[in-house]
C-alpha cells in the first residue's frame, strides 16, 4: 500500500492549524475590550449585512 502525496494541506494539517487557531482567537477575542459598532447598512447590497438589527436579532437567537 502506498502513501498518496496530496498537494497543499491535508484534513491532518487542518485539524492542527484549528486547534492551535481557536486558543488564539479566543485570547484577541478576550484581549480586545469593548464591542466593535455596527456599519451603517448599504442599501443596495442584497446581502445579511452587519448592522444593529441584525445584531439585535442573533443575539435574541442565541441559546
Amino acid at each position: 500500500m502506498s502513501k498518496k502525496v496530496e498537494d497543499g494541506t491535508s484534513r491532518r494539517d487542518f485539524l492542527k492549524m484549528a486547534a492551535t487557531g481557536a486558543p488564539a482567537v479566543a485570547v484577541v477575542t478576550a484581549a480586545t475590550s469593548g464591542q466593535a459598532e455596527a456599519a451603517e447598512p448599504d442599501l443596495a447590497s442584497t446581502r445579511l449585512q452587519d448592522t444593529a438589527h441584525t445584531r439585535a436579532y442573533l443575539d435574541s437567537a442565541r441559546f
